[in-house]
């Protein structure tokens, strides 16, 4: 049985998760390193938000989609990641990140109950935006085998994080805080459209 203060140690431990600069997009840094990969998710408030959501949101989802879409974040992501390190052109990439931590945000906070490939579906497409990010922020002599898996890693462990919160906080008033943590995280990705 778990006890109350467990359940503050799970979210006391996310809430560590969530410190770093605005943004996790920082151009002309090389990224060479699968060590890089693994730190650079951490390292910009836009990217956390949105790795947790997910993991929320997935969680609140349950059944199959606990898994389907985190997983299809992750893959899809690495897609996004290869095209942003080949130079190939997305448009309002900025815009897509910033606008993925609002609408997960506000998915979150609604409980909304989307059918599974629909869900599946948004998150593929904000995954695009992030690892396109990532990717075009590798350096042309990275080793973009092992940065991409730093990073896909990285962003499974922000969704786990989520999925943990939010199966810790099922019932009651907890529940209701993670909802409340949904709003905060829509308001925070209008700040960051805002920026």
């Amino acid at each position: 049985m778990q006890t109350p203060l467990s359940k503050w140690g799970w979210i006391a431990l996310a809430l560590l998760g969530v410190s770093g600069a605005a943004q996790a997009h920082t151009p002309g840094l090389p990224h060479m390193d699968f060590a890089t990969g693994l730190a650079h998710p951490f390292s910009g408030l836009d990217h956390i938000l949105a790795m947790v959501a997910v993991g929320l949101w997935a969680a609140q989802l349950g059944g199959r989609a606990l898994w389907l879409v985190p997983l299809t974040f992750v893959l899809t992501m690495a897609a996004g990641g290869a095209l942003g390190f080949l130079g190939l052109p997305l448009p309002y990439v900025e815009l897509g990140i910033a606008g993925s931590v609002l609408i997960l945000g506000v998915l979150v906070a609604l409980a909304s109950r989307l059918p599974l490939a629909a869900s599946m579906a948004l998150v593929g497409v904000f995954a695009l935006f992030h690892g396109y990010a990532h990717g075009a922020e590798m350096a042309v002599e990275a080793s973009a085998l092992w940065y991409s898996l730093g990073f896909m890693l990285a962003t499974a462990t922000l969704h786990a994080s989520g999925i943990g919160l939010a199966l810790a906080a099922r019932q009651g008033w907890p529940a209701q805080l993670l909802r409340v943590g949904g709003a905060a995280i829509a308001a925070s990705g209008v700040w960051l459209l805002a920026a």
